[in-house]
């Protein structure tokens, strides 16, 4: 059977129990990702994944049934079966649950493409990669480079019990290389064009040639072999930090987007990452951050990770602000968090598969940039008496309400009298959501501004992974930094 035919034999059979709400996710997945190392393939992976996911309302309760079996009767089946485990979960003492009122949709949406990352041959991939390690491996002093790519396709039918009608296909793609210098017992990389396998979009195969991997590689390669012969970056209890846009895009991801997740904030998520100091009535009342900050979740940014047609309940894309003037005005919900606060949901819900019940996830959740549209990283040096700039997320670490938080950077460079000097090795920095994000004094222009992604932010219990992407320029801030 067509992932069509499966929605709709699932939502025929659910309908006939009458329940108050039901909705089916018919989904066709494929991925393919290679990896490489100096020169040679190390990695060759495709998956290819298909099922429905049936979610029901009775009583005020869910019931959720998935199953990969492709057969009407076995669909028929998990439909029956989620209404009986609505039925059971609606014998618990509990909240009756309840939805927004966001109109039923009808559609199909594409991710605008030239190349489908899936029908690009597995050769041309390797040889590409290839092409960067040995330009990289070509640096005195590298001592071994690692490159990949990865793609997916996400073929999705939706149907609802109030008449909701969508199919959408969603193509990511992307890669990264990192470069390795090891030597007198330490190890120092350099990733370009950001850690985590690299940069992603929504697109095909065309977006990884735009990052030019072969082109960037030898300076890459030299950036990891002077870190190893820099020193530690040293110890202050408070300075000025000058955060490149791919690092500012981490913080926005962990101290922003991850606490305004409706479902941390009313504490029904909260197992696998923890809940959220943010509170339910600090809407509209909440100064998150100094006046220059305004941050949006828009699932309609052009080529975003996080750029989609529909979201996983059937509720078309759309922009949602979050932060206005630096003034906390909203935040990221379905329909059934939007609908516990007299609010509508924004369209962030999602789910890592048809076997997944969808949660709130972020989608783009993006930084505005400074009002001078010609500013940016070196014209914020230049107007920095004092501090550092650090470069490239290397990890991170933040407490279950989301208001201590740990970066760890590739490099950072000194900044003296508005140049920048000596280069530092492992630096990092720590403070607090509230204080930090009210620090920034300085943002760049919108020639500055770029969207980084996210690719593997986990939550939920079963984890479920999402992609997701996030707009930043260079932003300028007060932290601790050399924290060990």
């Amino acid at each position: 059977m067509d992932i069509a035919d499966l929605a709709a034999v699932a939502i025929d059979e659910v309908t006939r129990f009458g329940p108050q709400f039901a909705d089916v996710r018919a989904v066709d997945d494929e991925s393919e990702s290679v990896d490489v190392r100096d020169g040679r393939v190390e990695r060759v992976s495709r998956s290819a994944s298909r099922g429905v996911g049936i979610r029901v309302l009775v009583g005020g309760a869910w019931g959720f049934a998935a199953t990969a079996d492709h057969d009407g009767g076995a669909v028929r089946d998990a439909a029956r079966l989620a209404v009986e485990l609505a039925r059971a979960s609606g014998r618990v003492a509990h909240e009756p649950i309840r939805l927004d009122d966001s109109p039923p949709c009808r559609g199909d949406y594409v991710t605008p493409h030239e190349i489908d990352p899936l029908e690009m041959p597995v050769a041309e991939k390797a040889d590409h990669l290839l092409a960067a390690t040995a330009a990289a491996r070509g640096v005195p002093g590298v001592s071994f480079v690692e490159a990949s790519t990865d793609g997916w396709r996400r073929r999705t039918v939706y149907r609802s019990s109030d008449g909701a009608a969508i199919e959408q296909t969603v193509l990511h793609a992307g890669g990264g290389l990192v470069a390795y210098a090891v030597g007198g017992g330490e190890s120092q990389r350099r990733s370009y064009p950001t850690a985590f396998r690299g940069q992603f979009a929504s697109g095909g195969w065309e977006a990884v040639l735009a990052l030019d991997l072969p082109g960037h590689a030898a300076a890459t390669g030299r950036e990891a072999v002077a870190l190893l012969a820099a020193p530690d970056l040293p110890s202050r209890a408070e300075t000025t930090i000058v955060l490149d846009s791919s690092q500012l895009a981490m913080q926005i991801h962990e101290s922003i987007g991850h606490p305004l997740e409706l479902d941390r904030i009313l504490g029904m998520e909260q197992a696998y990452a923890g809940g959220s100091f943010v509170r339910v009535d600090d809407r509209d009342r909440l100064r998150y951050a100094s006046p220059i900050v305004s941050i949006t979740a828009d699932a309609t940014t052009p080529g975003a990770l996080g750029t989609f047609g529909f979201d996983d309940e059937g509720v078309r894309a759309g922009r949602a602000p979050l932060i206005s003037d630096g003034v906390l005005v909203g935040f990221l919900s379905n329909r059934e968090t939007a609908a516990a606060v007299g609010l509508e949901s924004n369209g962030t819900a999602r789910a890592d598969s048809w076997g997944s019940i969808p949660l709130v996830r972020m989608n783009n959740v993006s930084l505005a940039p400074g009002t001078d549209d010609a500013a940016g990283l070196a014209e914020i040096v230049a107007a920095t008496d004092d501090g550092f700039l650090l470069c490239t997320n290397r990890s991170w670490s933040i407490d279950d309400r989301r208001t201590n938080f740990q970066f760890a950077c590739e490099a950072a460079y000194e900044i003296s009298a508005g140049s920048l000097g000596r280069l530092y090795r492992n630096p990092t920095y720590a403070g607090r959501t509230l204080d930090f994000w009210r620090s920034c004094d300085a943002l760049g222009g919108r020639s500055d501004w770029r969207v980084w992604s996210v690719p593997i932010c986990g939550k939920g219990q079963p984890s479920q992974l999402a992609r997701v992407g996030h707009g930043a320029p260079t932003g300028r801030f007060r932290a601790a930094v050399g924290i060990r």
